[in-house]
């Protein structure tokens, strides 16, 4: 049975309401040692869905869970068949100008280091230094029996030759939405046949992206230098997330705990709004250039 990934939270008193005013969000930039944490509302304006916005994906689509993935032949079959397409809508995918707004705050020395929800990759694409990828990247493969990693590129040339015949689905569905997972809704008759490969390295692994599952855990590692980047910040400035799992809010509850201030710009409420300094509700795009605007003139 799949188990729904969270889509709303029980609002327990203290939300901020939604200000226009991005002066709080300047003076903060500007003093610089800025720490961001960035989810799926960045790349909204890319393209890209977000979860649980009010076009949100999940509105339509359950994200496959580990527990599903691994435990069974027949998901994966479904899993890498629908990820086949989206993949391709992804690569065509580009950096939008929140993402640009972020990596020149950046070149300025006043963000220290973003920690992305998304795996994407289009922050990296848009020249930002000292990314941490906290749920992982599409663009990596890795075996979960020997650990040998390959690029999503490469795997997309082996499955393109196993199944040449999906080419002719891949048109026919070409109009269908890509989730931020990279994932697309197909019928059952275009997934029956799909054939999926395993590692090559071993020979017979289960491959799988390189991203964290509902129902997995993030890496400690990665964990723990997420902690160290919010602990060293001057703020924590939270973009287009709407902090609704714990591996996004814990750091949110990390600077404020520390007395931080924590500044949100998101459109939707969040549920680490009882916790910010200030929730700025303004799109990404003209918000952020707005930002840089007025801080590296």
């Amino acid at each position: 049975m799949r188990t729904r990934p969270t889509l709303t939270w029980e609002p327990t008193g203290g939300s901020l309401p939604a200000s226009t005013d991005l002066t709080p969000v300047v003076e903060a930039v500007r003093a610089g040692g800025v720490a961001v944490l960035s989810g799926a509302g960045l790349s909204t304006e890319s393209g890209i869905p977000d979860y649980r916005g009010e076009h949100g994906s999940l509105r339509r689509h359950t994200p496959m869970t580990y527990q599903e993935f691994v435990g069974a032949e027949q998901a994966r079959q479904r899993y890498w068949a629908r990820s086949q397409l989206g993949w391709r809508a992804m690569t065509t995918a580009r950096p939008n100008a929140g993402h640009r707004a972020v990596t020149a705050l950046a070149e300025a020395g006043l963000v220290t280091g973003v920690i992305t929800q998304n795996v994407d990759g289009l922050q990296q694409a848009a020249g930002a230094p000292d990314v941490i990828e906290l749920h992982g990247a599409l663009s990596r493969v890795v075996c979960l029996d020997c650990g040998n990693g390959i690029t999503r590129a490469e795997l997309d040339r082996r499955l393109r030759e196993i199944n040449p015949g999906f080419e002719a689905a891949a048109e026919r569905y070409r109009a269908a939405r890509v989730n931020p997972d990279g994932d697309v809704e197909l019928p059952d008759e275009a997934v029956r046949e799909f054939r999926v490969v395993s590692c090559s390295a071993c020979g017979n692994g289960m491959l799988k992206p390189d991203v964290v599952f509902f129902g997995e855990n993030v890496p400690p590692e990665r964990v723990a230098a997420c902690r160290r980047l919010v602990e060293e910040a001057e703020a924590l400035l939270v973009l287009g997330s709407s902090l609704t799992v714990m591996s996004g809010l814990r750091f949110v509850r990390q600077a404020a705990q520390a007395g931080t201030p924590v500044l949100i710009v998101n459109q939707g409420a969040t549920r680490g709004d009882r916790w910010a300094t200030q929730r700025v509700g303004l799109p990404l795009g003209d918000a952020l250039s707005a930002l840089v605007a007025q801080v590296c003139p």
